[in-house]
């Protein structure tokens, strides 16, 4: 009796070690991932019935003109097309003069200069002429909806958006293994454990087979 009582101390010990590893790592998890998660939901469902959701864009466009002491820096010449960001002197004046972040990479073809400009729920260009140095340029907005759609996506939202995703899954990813083998710990106590996440597992499945064509 006092050898099982023995081996059961060390056995009690350890799995309570695990719980309180399992409960930390979970909860810091959870902390990190909770906003995220939010977001990442509501634009799920909005993505969902994106077809159902009613947006009007809004289009704006505005002309410069680029000042004659930069104009040798964009005239034509016979070069291939070809794709690199606009000289520095002229980026700077396109962006005070329109608003807009001129750094990217443009389009150069024999007589003009297309800079494209996405960016999440819009897009936008601006056009320089090589001979005459005119600028044109427009900006379409598709709302708040569509914003907070491409942001769930990662839709031209740039590299730092796409490390905070990265960064999200794997704070989820931790979340998800921790509850699971949390799950597993509290299982014995409670017998609808496995049952309940096995219907959490055959739902999608037969929706994905019987449904989805």
């Amino acid at each position: 009796m006092s050898k099982t009582r023995s081996n059961a101390k060390p056995d009690r010990q350890r799995r309570n070690f695990w719980l309180r590893q399992l409960h930390q790592w979970h909860w810091m998890s959870s902390a990190l991932s909770l906003i995220g998660l939010l977001l990442f939901t509501i634009t799920g469902i909005t993505l969902n019935h994106a077809g159902e959701i009613d947006a009007t864009p809004t289009v704006t466009t505005a002309k410069a003109a680029l000042p004659a002491g930069l104009l040798p820096a964009i005239r034509p010449d016979d070069g291939p097309d070809t794709k690199k960001p606009l000289p520095a002197p002229v980026a700077a004046f396109v962006g005070k003069a329109l608003g807009v972040p001129a750094g990217g990479v443009a389009e150069w073809s024999a007589d003009e200069i297309y800079l494209p400009l996405p960016r999440p729920g819009g897009d936008g260009w601006v056009s320089l002429n090589r001979e005459t140095g005119a600028i044109d340029s427009g900006n379409t907005d598709r709302g708040w909806i569509s914003w907070l759609n491409d942001l769930h996506k990662g839709r031209d939202a740039g590299p730092v958006w796409k490390w905070f995703i990265d960064i999200f899954a794997g704070a989820c990813l931790v979340f998800a293994i921790t509850g699971l083998f949390l799950l597993h710990l509290h299982s014995v106590r409670r017998p609808s454990t496995w049952p309940i996440v096995g219907v959490g597992l055959l739902i999608p499945v037969v929706l994905a087979f019987h449904f989805i064509r």
